[in-house]
């Protein structure tokens, strides 16, 4: 089994597992959140699109793609993400209660900074922008800006 298969089984199962617990005892979330999600979509990143990781807590950018570019991944399982300054290429997936990932945002940083940042800076430091917003922004990506997709994790599933 590749590397990429592997990944996809484990984050499959994981998901599983969250569901069972749900099951069992009803009204509680074992949604995986913060630091969890982030990594799950970075290690994800890094094997569909050929990333190149940085060490974690990087300031900006997450890695660098096969031809050079800086990215930040973003993953989350809310309906927005939180973005402290502007990366070269911004790429943002979600994740679903069942683990299935839907690529909301995949290009340039500039047009998405430039959408946040005429606001008040939040005493976080981090201004929010809702997927929403960020698949009007992903419809009219030029395809050469996209960091392309180079690995089909099969069993991982894509949502549209």
């Amino acid at each position: 089994m590749d590397r990429s298969q592997e990944l996809a089984d484990i984050i499959k199962e994981f998901y599983k597992l969250t569901g069972r617990l749900e099951e069992m005892y009803p009204g509680r979330h074992f949604t995986p959140d913060g630091h969890l999600v982030g990594s799950i979509g970075e290690v994800l990143a890094a094997e569909r699109y050929g990333i190149s990781l940085f060490t974690a807590s990087c300031e900006t950018h997450d890695g660098i793609t096969p031809d050079g570019r800086l990215v930040q991944i973003k993953a989350t399982q809310r309906r927005a993400i939180g973005i402290s300054s502007e990366p070269d290429y911004l790429l943002v997936l979600s994740i679903d209660e069942k683990g299935r990932l839907e690529e909301v945002y995949n290009g340039p940083g500039k047009p998405v900074w430039q959408l946040i940042s005429n606001r008040k800076r939040p005493k976080t430091g981090q201004y929010q922008v809702s997927l929403a917003r960020l698949r009007l922004l992903n419809a009219v990506v030029s395809p050469e800006d996209r960091i392309e997709n180079i690995t089909d994790i099969s069993s991982f599933s894509h949502r549209s």
